[in-house]
């Protein structure tokens, strides 16, 4: 019996020995293991939402090839209203006031003045000084883009601080940031294009929102408000709808003093990546047509590729470019006012702006024949031409005294004469002219997907109303633009785009949207466009008259396009040499032609158009010619296994250099094709002068990286970082599209840089 009780009681302390050890555990789990998380459960403490930036599709060609990806980078941003609200709490423990700043504001057209916290000496005392004990202090910042962001922002938008830190930096900001108040560490993604300054016109860039976009709407319901980055030019600007993703969302803990001390599990919402874009550009034609710029040396000039029978654009090249990963996530103040400030500009997209196209515009002037039935008409060149008191010569006056006597139209583009098309313009009449030019998209937009692109100019008499109202149209401004001199502008686009529409007897609008994928899924197809069916303008006879003419260009033997000829291949093409003038640093007047040609094939189902453009050059068929045989030969090889072997390209810095002929070390062409003339730089024509400095065009960087040097003046239109915006240069230095000019009708309206 008494060792049955002992039993029992030995049962019952093992029982409570085993309670009170619970109760302890219990204690020690709630008041000492997890005593931080409960101490933020007090009232005091809050949660808050933080928005995070989506993800930016890529951009890639038609084929797949990604011309623009994205990478991690990482950056310290600093909530300025916890700075404040940190700097005020050691003011009340201290029994200090808290540093104040005066400022001007307007008030009803009043400027009056106004104290609010200095949060500069607050920044730099609680954060700055203690980054620099630890070695992770940054460039210092303006002053004046703290006191603007937290005048206009406060604790909603975060102030970037720091961006592309280092693994090895961002690791010790992850270690450090907690003793800082405000401050956080964040990885974000950014824009990468791996084939460096390959298509950089084209593709464009990214930009920071600055405070003109996000909208207090926009910032409602968000404690920390990351903007997205949005598409600053080119297609990232023009799809950006598209390219953007879906934010995502992160519900911070704080405790009663305000600091962030964790996540709340389960809250993570992940970003979702935007649409990936496929444009129509073949990477390998647009390589093609890079490497044909640079290897032929040419400092200045375009190349636009079109397929005739849909309008896609598969190539657009421009030399001088710029590399745009220069720009990720910033770009020095330094290189940012190089390449504004470099007289052949780098920035400028010259496949979109408007030049002389010389006679090249002979083509569409030829269609405006055929819509006034004088297609088939014979016109004498006697040298030349007079209106009114005019003489109006003909380039082979000029050049040797002759004349070409009595052509046709197909001879007459063959061997471009003046005195021709002065006639012929004028019998076909600028009203046929204008038609003509509404149908192929001359003097208006193409329509293409791309803001930045010129309308250029297609004179008229309501034009000439609109920009010279004292003065009357008349025979004589019809023969000037009948030969694409006067105030004649279009771009290498425009005339590529004639090309096309002659080739294929159909003017599509050219379009750089091939499809828009949301995984496998397909968002936006795109479906080419018909601007014009020339077919039921004209018959294919008189098509094949102007075919036929810009064929004899290349292939005849007084043609004036010898070298674009390729073996085995029927090439038509059209030769142009504009009259262009530029002045130098000094001031002084120097020549400085455009030279162009169109082209497309091969001849029977032409799978290309081409057009190129190469300023400073001596003659369309010497210069720009040989271009056009670069591009088509190694395009059309595509197809038989040729590759191009595409690699990341570097910048061209561009030049003034005049260009006697353009040949290539591997073609075995050799240069003779810079004796031909192109019957277009007539002094009869008004002189143009343009500058490729004027007027200057500054464009909207992304965003400026600060310099160590405090004291470097800083240009006031040229964007500065300000927390995660940037803000380019105003509206009026933007420049204004070609033929918004006034002033006489001789007054030089080339508007555009070159």
């Amino acid at each position: 019996m008494v060792v049955k009780y002992r039993f029992r009681l030995y049962l019952l302390t093992l029982a409570i020995l085993c309670g009170f050890g619970v109760l302890v555990y219990r204690l020690w789990w709630l008041q000492i293991e997890h005593h931080q998380e409960f101490v933020n459960k007090v009232p005091e403490a809050k949660r808050e939402r933080a928005r995070i930036p989506g993800v930016r599709g890529e951009i890639k060609d038609r084929n797949g090839i990604v011309l623009a990806t994205n990478k991690a980078t990482f950056e310290v941003r600093v909530n300025l209203r916890e700075v404040h609200d940190e700097y005020a709490r050691q003011c009340r423990i201290k029994k200090v006031n808290i540093p104040t700043v005066g400022f001007e504001f307007k008030d009803r057209g009043i400027i009056r003045q106004k104290e609010e916290p200095d949060i500069v000496t607050m920044f730099r005392e609680l954060i700055e000084n203690r980054l620099a004990e630890m070695n992770l202090a940054g460039a210092d910042q303006d002053e004046q883009d703290l006191r603007v962001h937290y005048r206009s922002f406060g604790g909603v938008i975060p102030y970037v601080y720091r961006d592309n830190l280092t693994f090895s930096e961002f690791s010790r900001f992850a270690e450090h940031n907690l003793s800082l108040p405000g401050v956080t560490v964040a990885e974000r993604g950014s824009r990468v294009y791996p084939f460096g300054a390959l298509a950089c016109h084209m593709l464009g860039y990214v930009r920071l929102p600055d405070d003109q976009r996000v909208s207090a709407e926009e910032r409602k319901g968000w404690d920390y408000y990351m903007p997205d980055d949005f598409g600053g030019a080119g297609v990232e600007k023009s799809f950006d709808s598209y390219l953007k993703g879906r934010p995502g969302v992160r519900t911070m803990q704080k405790n009663e003093r305000g600091r962030i001390v964790g996540e709340i599990k389960g809250s993570y919402e992940a970003p979702r990546k935007g649409n990936d874009v496929y444009l129509t550009l073949d990477a390998r034609i647009q390589f093609i047509a890079e490497k044909a710029l640079r290897d032929g040396n040419i400092g200045r000039g375009s190349v636009v590729v079109i397929n005739p029978q849909s309008g896609e654009v598969l190539a657009m090249a421009t030399v001088p470019n710029y590399d745009p990963n220069r720009f990720i996530p910033s770009i020095t103040q330094k290189d940012w006012d190089a390449l504004n400030d470099n007289p052949v500009f780098p920035m400028l997209n010259r496949a979109i702006r408007g030049f002389a196209p010389g006679s090249t515009y002979k083509v569409p002037i030829a269609l405006a024949g055929c819509v006034a039935k004088i297609q088939n008409n014979r016109y004498n060149c006697s040298g030349s031409v007079t209106y009114g008191t005019n003489a109006m010569q003909c380039w082979i006056q000029r050049q040797s005294g002759g004349s070409h006597g009595s052509l046709g139209l197909s001879d007459a583009l063959m061997r471009s004469c003046n005195c021709f098309f002065y006639q012929y313009g004028n019998a076909a009449g600028i009203e046929n002219i204008t038609k003509v030019g509404k149908m192929l998209a001359l003097g208006e937009r193409t329509g293409i997907e791309l803001d930045e692109e010129d309308t250029g100019i297609l004179p008229n008499p309501e034009w000439l109303r609109v920009h010279s109202p004292q003065e009357r149209w008349s025979s004589g401004y019809t023969a000037n633009t009948s030969i694409g001199q006067g105030s004649v502008l279009a771009s290498p686009l425009q005339m590529a785009s004639v090309t096309g529409a002659v080739a294929s007897g159909k003017a599509y609008k050219p379009h750089l949207l091939y499809k828009v994928m949301d995984g496998s899924e397909t968002v936006e197809p795109h479906k080419p466009q018909l601007r014009a069916d020339l077919n039921e303008h004209f018959s294919d006879k008189e098509l094949e008259v102007v075919r036929k003419g810009m064929w004899k260009v290349v292939n005849d033997a007084s043609g004036t396009a010898k070298a674009a000829r390729i073996p085995g291949v029927e090439v038509a093409g059209k030769t142009g040499t504009a009259q262009n003038w530029r002045r130098d640093d000094r001031g002084n007047r120097l020549e400085d032609n455009h030279t162009l040609f169109i082209s497309f094939a091969p001849y029977v189902n032409a799978k290309y158009a081409v057009c190129i453009l190469v300023q400073g050059g001596k003659s369309g068929g010497g210069c720009a010619a040989p271009v056009a045989h670069r591009v088509l030969e190694q395009s059309l090889a595509l197809d038989n296994g040729y590759n191009p072997k595409i690699e990341a390209l570097a910048e061209v810095t561009g030049n003034f250099n005049k260009i006697e002929s353009v040949s290539y070390a591997d073609s075995g062409i050799p240069a003779l094709a810079a004796v031909d003339e192109d019957g277009d730089t007539g002094t009869d024509a008004p002189e143009r002068e343009a500058s490729d400095a004027a007027p200057r065009v500054r464009i909207a960087a992304p965003n400026i990286r600060k310099q160590s040097d405090s004291n470097r003046e800083t240009p006031t239109s040229t964007p500065r970082r300000a927390g995660i915006f940037s803000r380019g240069a105003s509206s009026s230095e933007s420049p204004q599209p070609s033929g918004t000019s006034n002033g006489g009708f001789f007054r030089r309206l080339f508007r555009a840089p070159q």
